[in-house]
C-alpha cells in the first residue's frame, strides 16, 4: 500500500498529552508526534546529538516557548521551530497548547 492512516488516538501515549504515531503510521524514518499539553506543562530537557535527528516543533494552536541552549524562543500558533540534533531543547506551553513535532535522521 503507498500509504498509511492513523488516528491520534492510535498513537502510543508515552506521556499524559503526548502521542507518538511513528508505528501507527508504519514510518521508517520519520518520527510524528502530537502533544495537548495542559497550561503550566514542561516537557524534559534533550537533545538528539546521537541519532543525528533533527526536529521541527509546530505549534497549533496556544502559546509556548522553546529554550534552545539556553536561548528562549517564543512561539505563537502558526509558529515552526527547526533544531539541530546536537542542541539541547526544553518545550514548556504557557496555556493550553497543541503542538506537532517531526523530525528525522
Amino acid at each position: 500500500m503507498s500509504y498509511t492512516k492513523a488516528n491520534v488516538g492510535q498513537g502510543d501515549e508515552k506521556a499524559p498529552g503526548m502521542y507518538f504515531l511513528r508505528e501507527a503510521l508504519d514510518c521508517e524514518n520519520l518520527g510524528f508526534t502530537v502533544i495537548d499539553a495542559e497550561a503550566g506543562w514542561t516537557g524534559m530537557e534533550h537533545d538528539h546529538g546521537d541519532g543525528d535527528h533533527e526536529e521541527v516543533y509546530y505549534l497549533v494552536e496556544g502559546t509556548a516557548t522553546i529554550e534552545i541552549e539556553g536561548s528562549e524562543v517564543s512561539m505563537d500558533a502558526g509558529d515552526a521551530v527547526r533544531v539541530a540534533p546536537e542542541a539541547s531543547r526544553t518545550l514548556s506551553a504557557s496555556e493550553s497548547s497543541t503542538f506537532v513535532v517531526v523530525g528525522a535522521p
